[in-house]
């Protein structure tokens, strides 16, 4: 009988999969962010090490990150064994027990823990699609300088470029949500897919703005905290889209 030959698990491999775990705050993946301290692989054996900016970096983000970042790595082919440790945190003795031994959250913060984090998670991906939509629908506006915020209440899917990132980053948030990605879905929605009115879409669009400065500043702040706490880890950032400050700004300062 003839032995299966598996293909070794290799250290690209288990970042592409780090890859996919987002920061529920920042809506960016982990390894942008430079959060992966380390990864090592011996054979079927994954060990990834996570940090964060500080120390008391929310216990219930540290979780889900720590989680994801598991469950994730676990999904790759050919591995048998995970191990995901958090670094430098108040909580990390009592998170790093509760990953090792699979308690999940409650079992891991017991009282402590709230009924359940998918709450948390959900306002966040709501969260994240408002501010894809934000960016999506300034780019277009910055493109086509004819167009009002009151003419994007009729904005469609179809008319965002297709090669522009934030179109390609608002279709993967709305497929998250169970949003229609089809050329003729409108753009302006809130995440349940409800519309403005005509008269309130100017005043939706500036709402999502608000939101979507929120989580770019956040964002650009903890980068700089986590290059301050630990120096060099500028280099394990990716550089964000949206790096040009004058991202950060509302159109009308930049008209």
């Amino acid at each position: 009988m003839t032995a299966t030959l598996l293909t070794p698990v290799t250290e690209a491999q288990v970042r592409a999969a780090l890859g996919t775990v987002v920061d529920p705050e920042l809506d960016e993946p982990i390894t942008d962010l430079g959060f992966v301290r380390s990864v090592a692989v011996q054979g079927p054996a994954v060990a990834v090490h996570l940090r964060l900016p500080t120390s008391f970096c929310a216990p219930n983000f540290a979780w889900l990150m720590c989680s994801d970042a598991h469950d994730a790595v676990s999904a790759v082919p050919g591995v048998e064994r995970v191990v995901v440790e958090l670094d430098d945190h108040h909580d990390s003795d009592l998170i790093n027990r509760g990953l090792a031994a699979g308690a999940g959250y409650r079992g891991t913060f017991g009282h402590e823990a709230e009924e359940s984090l998918d709450e948390l998670r959900a306002v966040f991906v709501r969260k994240g699609h408002t501010a894809a939509m934000e960016r999506a629908l300034t780019a277009l506006l910055r493109a086509d300088r004819s167009l009002t915020e009151a003419d994007l209440q009729r904005t469609t899917l179809g008319d965002l470029p297709a090669d522009e990132p934030t179109t390609g980053a608002l279709l993967r948030r709305r497929a998250t949500l169970g949003l229609p990605i089809d050329p003729d879905a409108a753009v302006l929605v809130a995440a349940d897919g409800t519309r403005p009115s005509p008269g309130e879409a100017a005043l939706f669009l500036r709402r999502a703005r608000s939101v979507r400065i929120s989580v770019d500043g956040n964002a650009h702040f903890c980068r700089g905290l986590l290059a301050t706490r630990y120096p060099g880890a500028e280099a394990d950032q990716s550089p964000r889209p949206d790096a040009d400050s004058r991202s950060l700004l509302p159109l009308e300062v930049l008209s």
